[in-house]
């Protein structure tokens, strides 16, 4: 393998029902970055589907400065073998030095397949990318490498944090988590170049016959998208006890979330799980962010620490919560939180009467 024939940045434009996935946008804005690291003047998006050139102004719009088409009726609904086929074929013809790929269900499908077919390494689940020297500090008899990406995840079941390179083959590549990326502010108007590109499919025995799609609507909010969490920890208590947050969050229009710990006690789903640790937690970034009973753990943390504002309201004053937090409270949660919602009732009601 030349490595030095591989060249520019690409993300994987993942598109469902000729709908594009949040995920796509904010992959674009990180390749920016990425590219500008490297010098390098294009970012390319990569779009498979069938029908599906019209949504490559919203690309451009989000940063991509060339779109590559593969539009093929086998593409219409995700299927993995002949979408790793495209996606493959992409690699080996336009040759990327980096791909990034969203770590959703679609993506930890398809990335791990890809990278296989075409013999390189890739980093799950990625909540950090950046360009750097890899080893990260110079060892003896070990060159260092320079202007390679260093993709940051978290390992051990999220007790550590990991930051893992690809130095010896191309494309580098990596899954990054929804929710980590921001989007850029979208360019109306924008154009990318476009290039249609299709490799061709023949039927084999692994590709999968679609008999039926059944979709089903989800019963729990969004968390992702919620401009006010309130998230309970263990320190909540039990199941029953987290209705105090549900009153907390209905007086202030917000949404229930919670810790690892409290799905992994089953008392609450995992889609509302906060933080950086295994598949399901997600990364948020509300306007306000309610921690109570939570301790801080700094799996927890990472996937909450950029909210706008952090009110932590724990029993221990030493929790590593407080680090964090712009407002905390030291005392008993069942004792603090119905009478800030009660308060917060109060003042509203007094408004309205005004």
């Amino acid at each position: 393998m030349s490595l030095e024939e591989y060249k520019g940045v690409f993300i994987f434009a993942q598109q469902v029902d000729n709908e594009l996935s949040n995920i796509a946008l904010e992959l674009l804005g990180k390749a920016k970055d990425l590219a500008a690291d490297l010098d390098e003047k294009k970012v390319t998006a990569v779009l498979l589907g069938e029908n599906v050139e019209g949504l490559t102004d919203k690309l451009a719009e989000y940063g991509a400065d060339r779109v590559i088409v593969v539009d093929d009726p086998a593409l219409k609904d995700y299927r993995t073998e002949p979408y790793t086929h495209a996606l493959a074929s992409v690699i080996n013809e336009f040759k990327p030095e980096i791909l990034l790929v969203g770590a959703t269900a679609i993506g930890r499908d398809l990335g791990p397949r890809v990278s296989s077919r075409v013999h390189t390494g890739l980093t799950a689940d990625c909540t950090q990318l950046e360009i750097g020297d890899f080893p990260l500090n110079p060892m003896p008899g070990q060159e260092q490498k320079h202007q390679q990406l260093l993709m940051t995840r978290p390992a051990f079941g999220g007790n550590t944090i990991a930051t893992i390179a690809c130095p010896n083959f191309r494309p580098q590549m990596a899954t990054v988590r929804p929710g980590v990326m921001q989007k850029i502010a979208p360019n109306k108007g924008a154009k990318a170049e476009i290039v249609k590109f299709n490799p061709g499919f023949e039927e084999n025995n692994c590709y999968t016959e679609i008999l039926k799609i059944v979709k089903e609507k989800a019963n729990v909010a969004n968390i992702a998208n919620a401009k006010i969490l309130v998230s309970g920890g263990r320190g909540v208590g039990s199941p029953e006890n987290f209705q105090i947050l549900e009153d907390l969050a209905e007086a202030l229009g917000g949404t229930v979330s919670c810790s690892r710990a409290v799905v992994d006690n089953g008392w609450k789903p995992k889609e509302l799980q906060v933080g950086q640790t295994g598949q399901t937690g997600q990364t948020v970034r509300p306007h306000v962010y309610f921690a109570i009973g939570i301790s801080g753990a700094i799996q927890h943390v990472a996937g909450m620490e950029e909210s706008d504002i952090i009110i932590a309201i724990n029993k221990d004053e030493n929790a590593p919560i407080f680090d964090v937090a712009d407002y905390g409270v030291v005392g008993d949660l069942n004792k603090i939180v119905p009478e800030l919602t009660k308060q917060i009732k109060d003042a509203q009601a007094a408004k309205t009467q005004a």
